[in-house]
Formats: C-alpha cells, sequence, structure tokens
C-alpha cells in the first residue's frame, strides 16, 4: 500500500505535518501571550505548502523557489516592525521560525525527510523550552562558555590541522600528541563540569569521587589541606583513598582509547584496584568521627581546558616520549621500569600514555603493562606523601596508611601481566 501512494502526496503530508508542529507551538504561544504575533496554526502549513509548490513548480532552478522565500521573508520583515512599534524588546523568533517552515519544504521535496524532521523537531524543542534555556543563562557563569569555546579550540580548531606523520628517530607524531591531549582534557572538563553544576552538594566523597577522574593528586592535597579545617580522619582519609581508586578507572578508559589490547591486560589488575580503592573508601568514610560527614567539600578549581595547560601537557608528553625512548634503547625494561617509578612522583598522565602510545611500535605488551602498574603504583606513593604534609596528623597518617596500602595493591596486576 505504501508503494501505491505517489511521492508527491507523502511529501505534502510531511510538509504539513511538520509545519504544523512548529505553527501550533506558535498559536500556543501566542495565546498565552496575549500580543500580536505572525502567524500561526494555520499561517505556517500555507507557508510550508507554498514553499513546497514553488520547489515543484521551479524543478532544477532554484530562481522561482529562492524569489518566495524573499517574498516570505518580506512579510516577516513587516510584520517584525510592526512589533518594534508596539514594544522596543520584540523578539524575532517567529519571523525565524516562519523562515525556517519554508526551508523545511525545499528539503522535503528534495527527498532530505530525515534532515526536514530533524531540524523541525528541534525548532519546536527550542521554542517549547524558551523559559528553560534563559533560565539557563543566568545559572551559567560567564567563564563558562568561554571554557567550553576552548575545548572547540582543542578539538575542533587545532587537531585538524595538526599534520599526521611521524618525525624524527622517535617517531613523534603532533596529531597522536594532540589527540592525547584531547582525550586528556576531556576526560577531566567531563568531572570538572559535574563538580561545578553540583557545586559543593554531595559532601566529600561525592567531591572525591569526581575529583579522581579530574586528578585524584590534585584532590589529594586538596582534601588534606580541608581536613585542617575541622579534624575527621575517616571520613577525609576514606575520601583520599576513594579518589585513588578512581584514579584506575580513569587510566583505564584513557588506555582503552588508544590501546584496546593493553587495556585488557591491566584491567583485572585496575579492577581490583578502583574497587579496593574506592569500596574501601567509602567504608572508611562512612565510620563517621562524630560529626556529620555530608558538609560540602570544594573540589579542585584549576580548569583543565586552559590552552596553556594543553601546550604545557604536549610538551611535558613529548618529553617523555623522547626520555622513555631513550631509557628503553640503553637501559632495557629495567631501566624503564625505574623511570615508571621515578615519574610517579608527578603526573603520571603524560609518561602512562606515552607508554600506550610506544607499545604499538616498539614495546612488548608485558612490558608496558608492568610500566604503567608501577607508574600507578609509585603515584599512590607521593599521594601518601602529600597527605601526611598537608592534612592533620590523624587524617594524615590515616591517609598516608591506605594510600601505602593501595599501592601494595596495585602492583598485584603484575600477576596477570
Amino acid at each position: 500500500m505504501w508503494k501505491l501512494i505517489p511521492t508527491p502526496a507523502i511529501q505534502i503530508a510531511l510538509v504539513l505535518l511538520l509545519s504544523f508542529l512548529i505553527g501550533f507551538e506558535r498559536e500556543e504561544h501566542k495565546q498565552a501571550e496575549g500580543k500580536m504575533m505572525f502567524g500561526g496554526v494555520r499561517t505556517f502549513p500555507l507557508i510550508g505548502l507554498v514553499s513546497y509548490a514553488l520547489a515543484l513548480l521551479s524543478g532544477t532552478e532554484l530562481l522561482g523557489w529562492l524569489l518566495g522565500f524573499a517574498v516570505v521573508g518580506g512579510f516577516m520583515l513587516v510584520s517584525y516592525q510592526r512589533k518594534l512599534v508596539a514594544s522596543e524588546d520584540a523578539g524575532i523568533t517567529t519571523e525565524m521560525s516562519g523562515l525556517a517552515t519554508y526551508l523545511l519544504a525545499g528539503l522535503v521535496y528534495q527527498d532530505q525527510y530525515w534532515m526536514a524532521a530533524t531540524i523541525a523537531v528541534i525548532a519546536v524543542l527550542l521554542l517549547d523550552l524558551k523559559k528553560a534555556l534563559e533560565g539557563l543563562t543566568r545559572h551559567v557563569e560567564s567563564g563558562e562558555i568561554a571554557t567550553v569555546a576552548r575545548f572547540l579550540v582543542l578539538t575542533v580548531v587545532i587537531l585538524p590541522i595538526v599534520p599526521d606523520h611521524a618525525f624524527t628517530r622517535f617517531a613523534l607524531n603532533p596529531f597522536r600528541t594532540w589527540v592525547v591531549v584531547v582525550a586528556v582534557s576531556g576526560v577531566s572538563f567531563g568531572s570538572y563540569v559535574v563538580q561545578r553544576l553540583l557545586k559543593g552538594r554531595g559532601g566529600v566523597m561525592v567531591s572525591a569521587l569526581l575529583g579522581g577522574a579530574y586528578s585524584s593528586t590534585v584532590t589529594t592535597v586538596v582534601l588534606a589541606r580541608e581536613a585542617r579545617r575541622g579534624p575527621r580522619p575517616n571520613l577525609f582519609a576514606g575520601s583520599i583513598l576513594a579518589a585513588s581508586g578512581v584514579m584506575y578507572v580513569r587510566f583505564l578508559v584513557l588506555i582503552a582509547f588508544f590501546n584496546i589490547a593493553l587495556a585488557r591486560t591491566l584491567l583485572p589488575g585496575f579492577a581490583i584496584g578502583a574497587l579496593v580503592g574506592a569500596l574501601g573508601g567509602w567504608l572508611i568514610a562512612t565510620r563517621g568521627d562524630g560529626a556529620d560527614g555530608t558538609r560540602p567539600s570544594a573540589g579542585p578549581k584549576a580548569n583543565p581546558l586552559e590552552i596553556k595547560a594543553a601546550l604545557l601537557f604536549a610538551v611535558v608528553f613529548v618529553a617523555l616520549l623522547v626520555i622513555t625512548a631513550l631509557v628503553r634503547e640503553s637501559l632495557g625494561p629495567r631501566g624503564l621500569y625505574t623511570l615508571a617509578g621515578i615519574v610517579g612522583v608527578t603526573d603520571v598522565d603524560p609518561f602512562i600514555l606515552g607508554v600506550t602510545q610506544e607499545h604499538t611500535t616498539l614495546l612488548s605488551l608485558h612490558v608496558a603493562a608492568t610500566a604503567i602498574i608501577i607508574a600507578a603504583s609509585s603515584n599512590n606513593l607521593i599521594k601518601a606523601v602529600y597527605a601526611r604534609s598537608f592534612a592533620d596528623r590523624a587524617t594524615g597518617g590515616r591517609a598516608a596508611l591506605l594510600l601505602i596500602g593501595l599501592a601494595v595493591v596495585g602492583l598485584v596486576g603484575l600477576f596477570w601481566v
């Protein structure tokens, strides 16, 4: 039966349906506002039909259809001028909806059914969600828009123009380097956004879990310093441990993005580290310290999408790639394991992702996985030092012992490599 229906009949029905949806939303808005407004539930379907008829008459020539667009646009201009006379703050949303309706009918004539339907649905949502969208602008800080723009700069602007070729004997690939920067920034930015949306709600443990996805090292320092404000050893020590447990999940996600075979090898050990850290930290934190443990905790304030921070990460990443290659050539696997232990005192992301890149060319799966496990455990040890240094004595000592224990548990993953 579907094949028996003429194509123009199907197209006219679709034009009427999509135009009616937009017109119906505008009619509701007109009745709710009680103001003069262009068109409604009848006018918009008529615009769609006029557009379709002109497209049918014009055929492959667009001139007639474009002249119709200009005429409809003229009506919209007259409508907007009348609204400006009535009110200086008049909007142009309805007029733009009329132009969109005209374009939708042209898309339907060109058999672009999915595109026409998608645009119509999006248009209706934008029109209907006016209050929600306008309210959102009052809750989003001005700097957050710039943050999103930075992410677009990193991904849409910079990434496509970076050369995808290997240079020097170390096979340094600028494109792959920047992909690593984007991946790390994206994961950190996701956690950062959730923290900003929560605005401190959810308590210390929630801040720790989100912070672990952002940077477990930074989170450890932040929580250790906050512990001095009101000592609660179990709450803060457990939260610090939980943040380091999330670190294993973060590493696994990033590694899987670049090397699924290496991620599978690390999965058993990292799963144990994540479970012991996150679950153990939660159990310890909920034991209580004679006070309410739901006090909001400030998460990391640094924006992970600062261009300077991205460039610094890229420089460190390339430097560690070169150092890793030199150590591997000169000292072999043992030298690489020693380097893994040393870099654990800093941000281990560049080293771990560098090893991930190296495995695809020169490192064996066993050597790459072992180096990553050592680096992760080494990082837990340095966080134990940070916790002991920045927190009060009770919290610092307890957190240090837990992190040392997690570092030892992390080495269990060596049995699977």
